[in-house]
């Protein structure tokens, strides 16, 4: 009798053993999972403007507003130096960049609490949700960029804007990969934390305006004091964001160590985060 049940259970086409390990990651079920991986992509997608009249044209209009408004506010009013750089193009780069790096974080962010009703239904590796939110992320980035690629020709074919375009343009997908990979690996230690933590929530809005503010997004990187650019390198976004503006416009601080900081800062805020997700997943469903 004892045999046979054995041999039963060893016919199962799906264990679900419980993770008792830190390091108990088992990444092979998103390759496994990666059909559900890109039915959650399409849902954000499609979903997030399903019920709007403009529909995904808010994925043009919302950075556009948002430029005029830094136009306005940043270019006239304090009038600050873009570097040459027209201020459509200056301020609509700096915002599509730090809309992704956004993005990813606040979506990484809140897997835990956003999904809770999901995720105490049906069993799935719980990584597919934010990793189908960062892909949403790239797919948007890429809709809004085609605009600002379609702003940045017509200055150069028909108001002779002359940038200094070089080899910088091969690290856009680096520049892609540490933003998204930055905000993907500090959006899992939030979410892990706020799952037990909720009140973390509440600082995490006030902290993002900060790392804006210590990004050269709404302004050039040039017009920083020595000695506070020392302190905003300490950001692993300047380095990125930078080498992004550059590629474009070659203006902005190319630098390589910057870039290898950012990288060693992704790899570590991925595998902290990995490890902190593992934890909260085992328990997730008793807490909440």
């Amino acid at each position: 009798m004892k045999n046979s049940n054995l041999s039963h259970q060893n016919n199962w086409d799906l264990v679900i053993l419980p993770k008792n390990k830190w390091l108990d990651l088992n990444l092979r079920e998103l390759i496994r999972y990666r059909d559900l991986l890109w039915l959650w992509v399409r849902r954000d997608y499609i979903g997030a403007y399903k019920q709007t009249i403009l529909g995904p044209i808010w994925h043009f209009l919302s950075p556009v507003f948002s430029t005029f408004t830094y136009m306005l506010i940043f270019g006239k009013i304090a009038n600050l130096s873009t570097d040459g750089v027209p201020m459509f193009l200056f301020y609509n780069a700096g915002i599509t960049i730090w809309n992704f790096f956004n993005g990813s974080f606040t979506a990484s962010s809140g897997a835990f609490i956003n999904n809770a009703a999901i995720f105490g239904k049906v069993f799935f590796p719980r990584l597919i949700m934010p990793l189908a939110s960062v892909v949403s992320m790239l797919i948007k980035f890429c809709i809004q960029i085609s605009l600002f690629l379609l702003v940045y020709l017509y200055m150069i074919f028909f108001k002779e804007y002359r940038p200094e375009v070089g080899w910088g343009l091969l690290l856009i997908p680096l520049n892609l990969i540490l933003i998204g990979g930055i905000g993907f690996g500090l959006g899992l230690i939030v979410s892990s934390i706020t799952t037990k933590y909720r009140d973390l929530n509440q600082l995490v809005g006030f902290g993002m305006q900060l790392v804006m503010y210590a990004t050269p997004v709404i302004y050039a990187f040039s017009t920083v004091s020595s000695g506070m650019k020392k302190w905003l390198q300490v950001n692993p976004l300047v380095a990125p964001v930078e080498s992004f503006k550059y590629a474009f416009f070659g203006i902005g601080t190319f630098n390589i160590a910057g870039l290898v900081y950012s990288f060693a800062w992704m790899v570590i805020s991925i595998f902290i985060g990995l490890l902190l997700f593992n934890k909260a997943e085992r328990n997730f469903m008793d807490i909440v």
